[in-house]
């Protein structure tokens, strides 16, 4: 721990101190410093716990660093709701601390006691935190006979949700709210999204999601290749079965970051977001109607934290973060657009750039005898009435120019031949 005092995090549900293990008291009773929300240290017990007490400041995480610093070397306890590792303070203090000062103590999580509640498989369950995050992040995970779990940040959430499954064509999904779990004043409340009731809910609260599509409500799978009209778009679109290959050469994986150049309507951005849920992106794009367009088309699709840069490539990539994969779907005949987003990548980035033209056509194949990859084109044609008839109508073909860049090599330096 580098000569630094270790910080205790205890986490305490509504239950307050008669809910703790034996472990967390003696942690609580020995701390000189009690760090937590105000609702959070008024279940401590005044006696047993001596400590001094601080209510964290809003906002939080710019304070923690000044107020570890100043009790330095005094026994500090964090209170946090429920497990600390769990959309909680553990992680802030990690990040900000390090992760070697930590002792935590977990209690169990708020989506614990409401798996239990429901009869509810925990692992079968996805978790949404709305804490600072935007309704939109529901979108990605709204399917048909699943279960979902939402963490609220306040008493209108539950009212909030409701209104937008309402909007969004899931207004039969089935809402509960789950208030003060593990604790005595514990209650449920229970109506369909269509038919939601209740305005302002308690404060400590779980909602659970029984998720049903609203008939007429367009069918969005989990793999990539979207239908095309859920799309805002004005032609500059990435057409559904060529979106489904590039994603494919693309290869994302968790935690990686994209960079979409010449975005258009932000189809690849948003699918490669939509295949895990840690995925990055940044689409470039330099007109702001279509930029704007970009970010109501992340919203709709459950990615609201895809980044949003307005201006025209290469320039616009100044300053961005390393990405581990670029999409070229526009723009290749800009100059020195495919040298700045090939030097931006790290050995073992992807690139994969798209075209229709033949004067960019030309540019990928020159890249292709350079650097290697697979350079393929392709075909899409759908079936079209001719006349009485069926016939088929080709869009035009794309060719796709995919690589993974390799490390720099160097020659071995000669030796100088022994005398």
């Amino acid at each position: 721990m580098n000569g630094a005092s270790a910080i205790s995090v205890v986490g305490i549900g509504a239950d307050g101190w008669d809910g703790l293990p034996e472990a967390s008291r003696r942690v609580l009773r020995a701390a000189e410093i009690l760090l937590g929300a105000p609702r959070q240290l008024d279940l401590l017990d005044p006696g047993a716990c001596p400590g001094e007490r601080i209510a964290w400041p809003s906002p939080l995480r710019p304070a923690v660093p000044g107020l570890l610093a100043a009790h330095e070397g005094r026994a500090i306890a964090v209170l946090a709701s429920g497990d600390p590792s769990f959309y909680g303070i553990a992680r802030t203090l990690a990040e900000t601390a390090g992760a070697d000062r930590l002792r935590v103590h977990p209690h169990p999580s708020s989506v614990s006691y409401a798996c239990a509640r429901l009869g509810w498989a925990l692992e079968s369950v996805e978790t949404v935190s709305l804490v600072a995050r935007p309704l939109a992040a529901l979108a990605a995970v709204l399917h048909p006979g699943r279960r979902v779990l939402v963490l609220g940040e306040g008493p209108g959430t539950p009212a909030d949700v409701a209104a937008y499954l309402r909007a969004t064509g899931w207004g039969g999904t089935r809402v509960r709210v789950l208030e003060q779990l593990g604790g005595p004043r514990e209650r449920v409340l229970d109506a369909p999204a269509a038919d939601w009731p209740h305005g302002r809910t308690d404060a400590l609260h779980v909602l659970a999601l029984d998720c049903v599509r609203d008939p007429g409500t367009l069918r969005l799978g989990a793999a990539p290749g979207l239908p095309d009209e859920a799309y805002d778009h004005d032609g500059q679109l990435t057409k559904r079965y060529v979106r489904a290959a590039t994603l494919a050469a693309l290869a994302p994986a968790p935690g990686e970051l994209l960079w979409d150049v010449g975005g258009g309507s932000g189809s690849i951005g948003v699918e490669w977001m939509r295949t895990h849920r840690s995925c990055r992106a940044i689409a470039v794009e330099r007109s702001p109607e279509r930029a704007a367009r970009i970010t109501r088309n992340a919203d709709t699709l459950g990615v609201p934290a895809l980044r949003v840069v307005t201006g025209p490539a290469p320039a616009a990539l100044a300053g961005l973060p390393t990405p581990d994969a670029v999409f070229i779907g526009g723009g290749l005949t800009a100059p020195g657009l495919l040298d700045a987003c090939w030097d931006a990548l790290p050995a073992g980035g992807r690139l994969v750039a798209n075209t229709v033209t033949l004067e960019s056509e030309a540019l990928l194949a020159d890249r292709y005898r350079r650097h290697g990859g697979e350079l393929i084109r392709l075909a899409v044609s759908a079936a079209v009435p001719v006349g009485g008839f069926t016939g088929w109508r080709q869009a035009m073909p794309v060719t796709q120019w995919s690589v993974t860049k390799e490390p720099v090599t160097h020659d071995p330096v000669p030796q100088e031949e022994e005398a």
